[in-house]
């Protein structure tokens, strides 16, 4: 069995870098306009290009989205846009809209394509039709069951396949939800999507205004609209033995706390697996890890069940055990110390760990001091101190503490 490429979203330069040092094979980064996500989960064109360099020079890819459902106003961007994505370098285009896709092929025939989520494939037929269209590789609807997608993938070995195995998952049909745009005049189908599905309502019928309607599931109330997030990481041989190509990782807009921790503990499991297969087992350590993340419970979404999705209860906000509290800027081995950019309040002897690529650093005494060498009794977001110690750690390295 090829190991399938691990892919992990690269919202920003600094969750590109994460990305990097933590594992990932490939990220996906979007361009400014083009990308159905906010600007602030957008790379300028210059920052692209730098993150396109940094990328290959460590054997990553980089795989660019511009699957906005364009209208006619968007052409003369993207005409604009693609010859900066091609001196860049870029490995592929993510598109969704047919027109883009025919204009693309003009403009640089050789670049590789990637059909969207958005474009909702779901049949072996839609795989074949997109195939003589000149598309690489097909990102599937997140609606298809594993054995769906199996199927799919035996009957058209030639297409590359990827699916999401883990993030934030959309209730509304392959992500298309006008929700956004009726209650805020955001389009989420424009990248602007203000996440509305996780308020909370009270459903009236016209006459009885005074009886709110509660649907109950297990004597708890539900969300109808907001789903728990997928997690695939304890049926990785099932996700596995598809055959598809890359595993996917959803958040562009999520911290690059996120991006490490998603990132190394994906890492780990596939090599784990790719390893010892016949031995493989689910590492419970590995679970307890993305429960220290931002989440909403966990699902294994389409996965085992056609149209089964599970809605979260109104207890269930983010669930989160752990949150950064700064990112290592500088390890100075000379002079046993690291400068770190601090990301949430610390107290002096407060514990902390430092999360490498393979295991971790638990720090319960380091010495904070400023840049002339005064110790320090806390220290808030943004300033950037010194930590003290016999520690050797690479640039970019997440370190978190407990949520008090």
């Amino acid at each position: 069995m090829r190991q399938p490429e691990l892919l992990i979203p690269a919202g920003n330069m600094e969750k590109l870098r994460t990305a990097l040092l933590y594992g990932a094979d490939a990220v996906y980064i979007g361009v400014p306009g083009l990308s159905l996500r906010a600007s602030s989960a957008e790379l300028s064109l210059n920052d692209l290009a730098a993150g396109v360099s940094e990328a290959h020079g460590k054997g990553v890819r980089v795989y660019t989205a511009i699957n906005t459902f364009a209208r006619n106003t968007d052409l003369a961007l993207v005409r604009q846009t693609l010859p900066a994505l091609i001196d860049a370098g870029v490995d592929a285009l993510i598109v969704s809209d047919p027109g883009l896709i025919r204009l693309v092929r003009q403009i640089a025939p050789s670049v590789s394509l990637h059909l969207s989520t958005q474009a909702n494939t779901t049949n072996i037929e839609a795989v074949r039709f997109w195939q003589d269209q000149g598309v690489r590789r097909i990102i599937l609807a997140r609606e298809l069951t594993l054995k769906e997608i199996g199927e799919i993938a035996a009957a058209a070995p030639g297409m590359e396949l990827e699916i999401f195995v883990h993030g934030a998952m959309c209730v509304s049909y392959s992500g298309r939800c006008y929700l956004s745009a009726w209650r805020n005049r955001k389009s989420a189908n424009e990248g602007d999507c203000t996440h509305p599905c996780r308020w909370e309502y009270v459903l009236h019928e016209s006459t009885r205004p005074d009886e709110p309607l509660i649907l109950e599931e297990d004597e708890q109330f539900s969300y109808l609209l907001s789903s728990k997030d997928l997690c695939l990481i304890e049926h990785l041989p099932d996700v596995l033995a598809t055959g598809v190509s890359s595993l996917k990782v959803e958040g562009r807009m999520k911290s690059p706390y996120y991006v490490a921790v998603v990132t190394r503990i994906y890492r780990q499991a596939l090599n784990a697996f790719m390893h010892e297969k016949e031995k493989y087992k689910c590492d419970p350590q590995w679970i307890e890890e993305l429960k220290k993340i931002s989440h909403r419970g966990y699902t294994t979404g389409f996965a085992f069940a056609e149209e089964k999705i599970q809605e979260t209860s109104p207890q269930i906000k983010n669930i989160q055990t752990h949150e950064p509290a700064g990112i290592v800027l500088i390890c100075d081995k000379a002079q046993k110390r690291l400068l770190i950019e601090v990301r949430n309040h610390l107290e002096a002897g407060e514990r902390l760990e430092m999360l490498l690529p393979e295991g971790g650093i638990v720090l319960t005494d380091a010495d904070m001091t400023d840049h002339e060498g005064n110790r320090l009794q806390q220290a808030n977001s943004g300033n950037r101190i010194y930590l003290h110690g016999d520690i050797e750690t690479p640039a970019g390295t997440m370190i978190r503490k407990m949520i008090s």
